[in-house]
């Protein structure tokens, strides 16, 4: 893994924002701190992102989508059964959540449910990033054999359902409710085929 020095200023300004977005928010996080924390000078955020704190939370949204669509993307091709594929999605992403001492749930989540309403532009990212989750369990699902109107009903629920699945573990700081959410997501799967 790349050193926070190996990495580019403007990438360690975008993972910076997205890590203190995911753990407290869009309102919560300030340019000096995310300055701080991607140990970059204050101008750096600003030559990087004139449009400021909301074009970089677009950006720290947009890299969230591509961590998590890189998980799921890794999780739906190493397994050939779809429901198997969701279970390990599931088992994943609870070890995550475990390692990083609950903190580290969905990248974002906490900004999209605070932004809902108030800031179309982080708003649009993350219904961006849902799509893109969604379309990814579709086309596994396309691929296994499912009609393309039940890959859509189900990619929903798969998304939606690790989602609250992934909340409900931060919060009780356990994997049991990935792990069920995994289960029963695979045996929802199961009983289209």
């Amino acid at each position: 893994m790349a050193t926070k020095h190996e990495i580019g200023t403007r990438e360690r300004i975008v993972r910076a924002t997205s890590r203190l977005m995911q753990r407290q928010g869009y309102g919560a996080t300030g340019l000096k701190e995310i300055s701080r924390e991607a140990e970059a000078t204050l101008g750096s955020v600003y030559h990087f992102f004139p449009g400021g704190k909301r074009e970089l939370a677009v950006e720290a949204i947009h890299h969230g989508d591509r961590e998590f669509a890189e998980l799921l993307r890794t999780a739906l091709e190493r397994v050939d059964d779809p429901g198997e594929a969701i279970i390990a999605c599931a088992r994943e992403l609870a070890s995550g959540l475990r390692e990083s001492g609950w903190l580290d749930g969905c990248p974002i989540t906490t900004a999209a449910l605070e932004s809902a309403g108030l800031v179309p532009d982080i708003q649009r990212a993350a219904e961006e990033a849902f799509e893109n989750w969604r379309t990814l369990v579709r086309d596994k699902l396309r691929r296994c054999g499912f009609a393309e109107d039940v890959a859509h009903d189900l990619a929903h629920t798969v998304i939606n359902t690790l989602e609250g699945a992934e909340m409900s573990a931060q919060v009780s700081q356990s994997e049991a409710p990935l792990e069920i959410a995994g289960r029963h997501l695979a045996r929802l799967i199961d009983s289209y085929r």
